[in-house]
């Protein structure tokens, strides 16, 4: 905890104030043009992949970057898509996937999630279980971590607000891969 206090004092003497009439902006302005939707992951950090400033994402993390489709009742990512796309008017969605994600892992090595019942739940949302290709569980984990952006891409769809957005032309959908070890993005084919 200490180290975190002795950032906010390096933020609050070093940063803030060379920032300072940005965040008097953002006091009164909030309009990102971008959903980056990434995982939870603390190696993936969007803003400093994609060199944004504060107040240009509008950022969700999950764990897989997962966004299960659209279903009645209440939902933390619906709501902060919604918020987003209908509210906030961005014009671009990411979903990241990246290199080592532990829940593609987990994933491709069929593992007994009984000791974290929340978390097997969870990764049931990644759609893309089957499929994987033969062969080495690294070449398993990539595919899969490919194919979980492009289902996940799939499930944004299914929200009314995305939906609304795609279909007057208003919103595009991105996947992305990040590789931690050389800091490259791979694109994903675009859709929508």
């Amino acid at each position: 905890m200490r180290d975190l206090a002795e950032g906010v004092e390096r933020f609050q003497r070093d940063v803030f104030p060379a920032k300072a009439d940005l965040f008097a902006r953002l006091a009164t302005t909030h309009r990102p043009q971008t959903l980056f939707i990434g995982c939870s992951d603390a190696r993936v950090v969007p803003e400093l992949i994609t060199q944004r400033e504060p107040g240009e994402l509008f950022v969700i993390r999950t764990a897989g970057n997962l966004v299960p489709a659209h279903t009645p009742g209440p939902d933390g990512v619906a709501a902060s898509i919604e918020y987003a796309v209908a509210v906030l008017g961005v014009r671009d969605i990411v979903v990241c996937g990246h290199s080592a994600c532990g829940a593609m892992t987990a994933l491709a090595g069929g593992d007994d999630f009984s000791a974290v019942p929340a978390v097997g739940r969870w990764l049931r949302h990644a759609g893309c279980t089957t499929g994987a290709p033969a062969g080495s569980t690294v070449n398993r984990v990539d595919a899969l971590i490919r194919d979980n952006v492009t289902a996940q891409l799939a499930n944004l769809a299914t929200h009314p607000p995305v939906a609304r957005a795609l279909a007057s032309g208003a919103l595009t959908l991105h996947g992305w891969v990040y590789d931690i070890p050389t800091g490259t993005v791979e694109r994903l084919a675009p859709t929508a």
